[in-house]
């Protein structure tokens, strides 16, 4: 299957992203192949999957990731912004996410890690990630260049990829530089010559965030290896198997 679809936070077109409800309706589409979430620490370091720094967008709760325990977030409703049907939902660990999708979708890891604002945290995820055996069904990917060093440094084995979304810069030059083999780049940025450089290279490319047919259709025109990240994969699976 050809430019393979990623399911962005889970099917969060539908459920509310970074929930197990995400996840467990991009796993019930048999073309989602893979799915893109985030990671940060809480403040008692447990790996949790949640994208913004602060809790106040999906979730009832207040204040930042980084402050608060896992014993407390556990107990927010990360569902109910977006609607009734999802009262309850929880923000989960990633350890909850790995057991629920291991052997059934790979998965693009998120690091939200901004210089060092979460000491550690790539040891804790390699860790957690080998522990599952699941070290050949992840790719880690961040903006940041100093946590893609540091994850190698934590397991030499680990694949990497870099977030790239500026409109200057060597993105390809990034990725050769930091040794990943993997480059995560909003959608407006990828060029045909970008994508036809880096999978002749052996580089994975990811577009994001793709949420029309009209730009999954020229993504695959401009190149059969770039994965289609969205929020909608059941706008992938019209435009490319019509189901």
């Amino acid at each position: 299957m050809n430019n393979l679809c990623v399911a962005h936070r889970g099917f969060s077109g539908k459920a509310p992203e970074n929930t197990l409800a995400a996840v467990r309706m991009a796993l019930e589409l048999p073309y989602v192949t893979w799915m893109e979430i985030d990671v940060q620490l809480t403040r008692d370091g447990v790996p949790v999957v949640i994208h913004d720094y602060s809790l106040d967008r999906t979730t009832n709760g207040r204040g930042k990731v980084k402050n608060t325990d896992w014993s407390d977030m556990r107990l927010l409703d990360a569902g109910g912004w977006k609607g009734r049907a999802f009262r309850g939902e929880r923000i989960p660990s990633l350890e909850e996410v790995l057991d629920l999708s291991k052997g059934c979708l790979r998965l693009n890891i998120e690091l939200k890690n901004a210089g060092n604002l979460y000491p550690g945290i790539e040891k804790t995820v390699t860790e957690l990630i080998a522990s599952k055996g699941m070290r050949e069904e992840t790719v880690l990917t961040s903006f940041d260049p100093g946590t893609l060093l540091r994850c190698e440094e934590a397991d030499p084995g680990i694949r990497r990829g870099l977030i790239f979304d500026s409109r200057w810069g060597d993105p390809a030059g990034r990725v050769r530089e930091l040794g990943c083999s993997f480059l995560s780049i909003g959608f407006s940025r990828l060029t045909p010559g970008l994508a036809r450089f880096l999978s002749g290279r052996g580089v994975g490319v990811m577009a994001w965030t793709v949420n029309k047919a009209k730009e999954m259709r020229r993504l695959a025109d401009m190149h059969s290896d770039i994965m289609i990240c969205t929020n909608r994969p059941d706008i992938w699976g019209e435009t490319f198997l019509g189901v």
